[in-house]
């Protein structure tokens, strides 16, 4: 999962669609009942052959509620009239899971066809993800709708515009009302992440905020030319674990991004105490993301007759005749 510009596009959300939707736990309790237990199935599956998904659908998530709000937007493809998002220079060789995805989506359309959006099951299989991989639980409110068309033009038009550094995310977030250790709990979500050689080959051979041996290692597998797209974990302890182990490894300047060791400087950074306290306590951390992830993945969606339930994720659905 290519975590470089996640902050970022947390960021992106502050301008657009900023209302929290009324959802409810029990949005399927008549028409999909099981439709927990068949993304949690499906999610079981996937994750046993492929650690490394969990964090890439956490990572989509993010990507989809970051622009327009969580309603699938992310997951249409490009058509010949209308170029969707996943081809956006940001979402392209950056995104991944869509794949799997359709797999849960096929499984849910079979058991309750027309029933289940595909901005729910986004939803749903990001916290299915973290759970499977060790992270914490929550009851994810359900009642999304899929958007009707792709944000294309504000994808790359925020993309363009938003090159955020710390105080500026952390302002943004307050405007929002998260505080900064729900802010810097999301960027938890970086110890399943994973990254392109290219993301971060300037601060593993120049910067000196990094410990010479964890930058000397992470080298081998990204050499100073080629290599751009192979992707290794952000967090070289426990990869495939959801803890904090992310944390610690910034108190010891193992920061595989530039923006994750700006969390932490030792030098008394605005988000130095906090990163201290995560890394210390690993139930404070799980308090605080499952707290930030709900109000997260609330901001923005569509509900009632807005939107659609699609039958594909990757396409809106046929006018009905």
């Amino acid at each position: 999962m290519a975590f470089s510009s996640l902050l970022q596009w947390c960021l992106i959300f502050v301008l657009f669609r900023s209302a929290f939707a009324q959802l409810s736990e029990d949005y399927y309790a008549l028409t999909c009942p099981q439709v927990n237990s068949i993304i949690k199935d499906e999610m079981t599956n996937i994750l046993r052959k492929e650690p490394g998904m969990g964090g890439s659908l956490v990572h989509l998530h993010f990507h989809d509620c970051g622009v327009s709000g969580c309603d699938a937007s992310i997951l249409l493809d490009d058509t010949p009239s209308v170029a969707g998002e996943k081809s956006a220079a940001l979402n392209q060789n950056s995104t991944w899971g869509y794949e799997a995805i359709d797999q849960i989506k096929a499984r849910v359309e079979k058991e309750c066809p027309g029933i289940v959006s595909c901005a729910d099951i986004l939803t749903v299989a990001a916290r299915d993800s973290i759970v499977g991989l060790g992270g914490p639980t929550w009851t994810v409110p359900l009642g999304r709708k899929d958007s009707l068309e792709p944000h294309r033009f504000m994808t790359n038009l925020l993309g363009a515009l938003f090159i955020g550094n710390l105080e500026t995310l952390i302002l943004a977030f307050k405007l929002k009302g998260f505080s900064t250790e729900e802010f810097v709990a999301l960027t938890g979500s970086h110890t399943i992440g994973r990254a392109r050689c290219t993301t971060f080959r300037k601060r593993i051979y120049e910067e000196t905020n990094i410990d010479p041996s964890f930058a000397k290692a992470t080298q081998v597998h990204c050499p100073r030319q080629g290599n751009d797209g192979d992707r290794i974990p952000i967090d070289c302890t426990t990869p495939y674990v959801f803890d904090n182990a992310y944390f610690k490894n910034l108190m010891q300047q193992k920061g595989l991004l530039d923006i994750d060791q700006e969390l932490y400087t030792g030098k008394g950074g605005p988000a130095d105490a906090i990163v201290a306290n995560y890394s210390a306590n690993q139930d404070n951390f799980f308090k605080e993301y499952t707290t930030a992830i709900l109000k997260f993945g609330q901001i923005g969606v569509l509900t009632g007759n807005d939107g659609e339930v699609r039958i594909n994720c990757r396409k809106v659905n046929a006018p009905k005749a």
